[in-house]
């Protein structure tokens, strides 16, 4: 994409006619007062080192450069420019489960929809931190590798459904392990995962990985989606609802207690969403105590200056100007090559 900085600058163009009527007014005048004294023809003979031509190459000259110099001050710019900054800030890793459970309307609109939307938040509530999304149902994938793209972040969460993982269950060791691997080599900035989950059809060791993670300093929270009560899950319509083998209705419950555990084991906290804000108020709590160092980030501003070669553009034009004499070169003068 290409634009101008400063575009109402380029109003300057409409001055250059204006120079060149100029210009061509002082060249009349001249012709006119050559005339008071005698037949132009004839006083070019007397003259010969005038040279018209050479007048009119510097004239054209010197507005191309200052057609370039318009340029210049309305700031071009093109295309995309990586910076490396330094912030201070932490890592976040967040695992959001997606298996079909996720689907439940005991939280409104539904669990899933209530986690993208407290995501959506936290993610406005950070600055200088670095976020990743691992996706998880009966495997885990990486959504969005850390970065601190806030925009993309919240573009690719807008997007994610219980389809994007085509086996099903609840694989929450996995999804911790492939957190742990997600984070940057650096020791200095705190790091912690936000496991978004209901709990449910637990498959692995995630009590063991996310005493793994509490080991290497990485504290494992979890936010409980769902009432331990138990709803159906909603599919196609207000009145149908999945059901297993048998015919019979499934009901999905949050455990409660598994998340307690894995929170313990990775001496995070653990924390039930409901319909108000306190699960999200609780996680920025908890980030905003955690140890904010510095966080080298990669990142693109949205244009790139391009000025330098209308600069060069400027510079050679003006050298040739000052080159090209008004007269013509005594030397020269008499060489006519198309003669």
């Amino acid at each position: 994409m290409f634009r101008f900085a400063n575009p109402d600058f380029l109003y300057l163009l409409f001055l250059l006619p204006v120079v060149v009527v100029f210009y061509m007014y002082t060249i009349l005048q001249k012709r006119k007062a050559i005339r008071k004294y005698g037949n132009p023809a004839l006083l070019s003979e007397l003259m010969p080192e005038v040279s018209y031509k050479r007048q009119h190459l510097k004239f054209w000259l010197l507005l191309a450069a200052m057609t370039m110099v318009i340029f210049i001050i309305a700031g071009p710019q093109f295309g995309s420019k990586p910076e490396t900054v330094k912030r201070q800030g932490v890592e976040i890793m967040v695992c959001l489960d997606v298996s079909n459970s996720m689907l439940a309307e005991d939280v409104a609109p539904n669990r899933l929809d209530k986690s993208k939307q407290m995501l959506s938040r936290l993610t406005d509530g950070l600055t200088n931190d670095k976020v990743g999304l691992i996706v998880f149902a009966g495997d885990a994938f990486t959504q969005i590798p850390i970065t601190s793209d806030y925009i993309s972040a919240k573009m690719f969460l807008s997007s994610i459904s219980p389809s994007m993982v085509s086996t099903q269950g609840t694989a929450i060791g996995a999804a911790i392990n492939l957190a742990v691997r997600s984070f940057t080599p650096s020791e200095t900035s705190d790091k912690t995962i936000i496991l978004i989950t209901d709990g449910e059809n637990h498959e692995d060791d995630a009590i063991g990985a996310a005493t793994k993670a509490a080991e290497r300093g990485i504290r494992v929270n979890i936010v409980g989606m769902g009432l331990p009560n138990g709803v159906p899950i909603p599919i196609g319509g207000n009145n149908n609802f999945m059901r297993d083998k048998e015919g019979n209705v499934v009901v999905t419950k949050l455990n409660e207690q598994m998340c307690q555990e894995i929170a313990a084991a990775g001496q995070g906290m653990y924390v039930r969403a409901d319909n108000t804000n306190s699960a999200l108020k609780a996680l920025q709590n908890e980030i905003d105590k955690m140890n904010k160092s510095e966080v080298e980030s990669r990142i693109y501003s949205e244009y790139d200056e391009q000025f330098q070669t209308l600069a060069w553009i400027v510079l050679f034009l003006l050298i040739a100007e000052f080159l090209t004499m008004d007269r013509k070169n005594r030397i020269f003068r008499k060489i006519k090559l198309f003669s």
